[in-house]
């Protein structure tokens, strides 16, 4: 016998009954640590549905703050100066991503604005008054007060008059076509009356400001009602304007009633205006 045939272990006869030395030691030593099957299986914890119920509540609650701060915003219609658009109560969406980054608001965008300080009277200036809607508001999941909706006929550095022969407002000496928006109303002469006659002009619009003007033009307390009359001595010169830092974003869908959904546009009449000179 060579050293080689000494150093191998005996070959053991096999035992049907026992199986074979290999499987014997297995049986002995249990199962391998890479057996997967043979690892017991880890149990998984579950929280408490009441926990579940707070967390997803949570959840729920951070992502609507992000929204309404860096998105889109719900807000109503206050009353009938967007007719025959929108309508009292309306329910309406707010994006705000289009002024971002230097954006500003331009002509023939509806848009939501805070109060400049003494457009709104006590009723259309007061929220929510129900606790949980108040809270509602707050997070942007429900319209807040204090808030109005205009259309802009003007931005920066235009000049606006009123009105042509056909009675149409002009933006940079260019006529517009209005008919699309405003409310066609046979007792208003011309598409610019909240001032006791059809023969007005504003601007040219300071810079970081806008001119807005309700839809329908007889029933809006817009830019116009703000404007100096000649010889008013209680005026404040340039109140007509809003201050864009006050503009909370643009009107983008008619979310509520359900039958009356639409997407809120920029009519095509104002790509004819001219930039200021």
């Amino acid at each position: 016998m060579t050293t080689d045939d000494r150093d191998l272990d005996p070959v053991e006869p096999l035992d049907p009954d026992r199986g074979s030395r290999s499987s014997r030691l297995r049986r002995s030593r249990g199962p391998r640590a890479g057996d997967a099957a043979a690892r017991p299986a880890k149990s998984k914890k579950h929280l408490p549905i009441w926990q579940e119920t707070m967390l997803l509540l949570g959840v729920a609650l951070v992502l609507a703050i992000v929204l309404k701060a860096l998105f889109v915003q719900a807000f109503y219609i206050p009353s009938e100066s967007m007719e025959p658009g929108l309508v009292e109560n309306d329910r309406i969406l707010v994006q705000k991503v289009s002024y971002w980054f230097g954006g500003e608001p331009e002509r023939g965008d509806v848009v939501v604005f805070k109060d400049p300080g003494d457009w709104l009277d006590d009723s259309l200036s007061a929220g929510p008054e129900n606790p949980v809607t108040e809270v509602m508001a707050r997070i942007g999941l429900y319209p807040s007060g204090g808030h109005l909706v205009k259309r802009v006929i003007g931005v920066e550095g235009d000049v606006i008059e009123c009105c042509d022969a056909e009675g149409r407002i002009s933006v940079n000496g260019v006529p517009l076509n209005e008919d699309d928006y405003v409310l066609q109303d046979p007792g208003v002469e011309c598409r610019g009356p909240m001032i006791p006659s059809c023969n007005w002009k504003a601007g040219p619009v300071p810079e970081g400001h806008i001119f807005v003007m309700g839809d329908n033009r007889g029933h809006s307390a817009d830019s116009t009602k703000h404007m100096c009359r000649k010889d008013e001595t209680d005026c404040v010169p340039g109140n007509e304007f809003v201050d864009t830092d006050l503009v909370v974003g643009k009107v983008f869908v008619l979310l509520w009633p359900r039958d009356r959904f639409t997407w809120v546009s920029r009519p095509e009449t104002f790509a004819d205006v001219p930039d200021a000179s």
